[in-house]
């Protein structure tokens, strides 16, 4: 029967088509979801807070001056220099008038500048590296670097440590057979067994003519300068501020009690 085969071939026709269309059908696309991010070790970028350095005056002070006091003979000559100022003023308060410190490094010889003298409340150098000297105890030729340091009579020699200053005095000294005259600034040692016997030996601050702008001859001890410059800094250094003169020895260094103090 014509009619009932063509309806026949129709459906099988249909059928052919809507299984090719399933055949071929695009599957749905899916969203692309991003890998989680890799995962990395956080960064510590914390700092040294300014109100840490505020509230530790030496620390503020050694970063102040790290970048105005050079030629040194050792980073630990300024470190022990202040960190030993701040621990009298803190013990001794009263003793502490002005805020100046005449520093000496003796860890270089005496053709080089060694001297500065600082400001601990403005942070500022006052004066220096200018020449110093030391005592002729204390190195066996005229020009060069000490090496012994004493705190005996008859010694002839530097003594290293902390100092308070007292008065000003007219200074008389003796070179090359002459006499000459010099401001002088008496000198406290508080450097117990190292430098308490300087103001009873006779050591203090003064000019001396044996002392130029690019050396310095032999003392009896005193850490003396050029005789100018003491006229202009021995006034603003009196009654009050501080001395420390520093070398790299040893003996001092391990019992010093303002170094163990600052320690």
């Amino acid at each position: 029967m014509p009619s009932q085969r063509l309806l026949e071939t129709t459906l099988i026709g249909a059928a052919a088509v809507l299984f090719a269309g399933a055949s071929l059908r695009v599957p749905e696309r899916q969203p692309v979801v991003a890998p989680p991010p890799a995962t990395t070790a956080a960064v510590d970028t914390t700092t040294v807070p300014d109100s840490a350095i505020a509230a530790n005056p030496a620390s503020r002070a050694l970063t102040a001056f790290a970048s105005m006091v050079h030629s040194l003979s050792s980073p630990k000559s300024l470190e022990s220099a202040v960190k030993s100022y701040f621990a009298f003023k803190t013990a001794h308060p009263d003793e502490i008038k002005k805020p100046l410190l005449y520093f000496v490094d003796y860890g270089l010889p005496s053709t080089t500048p060694r001297g500065y003298v600082l400001n601990m409340s403005s942070l500022k150098v006052v004066e220096g590296p200018f020449t110093v000297a030391h005592g002729r105890g204390s190195s066996t030729s005229q020009y060069g670097l000490p090496t012994r340091f004493s705190n005996a009579f008859g010694s002839a020699a530097t003594s290293l440590g902390l100092y308070v200053t007292k008065a000003l005095y007219a200074f008389t000294g003796h070179t090359a057979g002459r006499t000459y005259s010099s401001v002088g600034l008496r000198l406290q040692g508080v450097s117990t067994g190292f430098n308490d016997n300087a103001f009873a030996r006779g050591v203090v601050a003064h000019g001396a003519p044996y002392v130029t702008a690019d050396k310095a001859g032999r003392s009896q001890g005193c850490p003396a300068m050029e005789p100018a410059r003491a006229r202009e800094l021995l006034p603003k250094l009196a009654d009050g501020a501080m001395v420390y003169l520093f070398a790299p020895d040893q003996n001092w260094m391990s019992r010093d009690p303002w170094l163990a103090a600052s320690n």
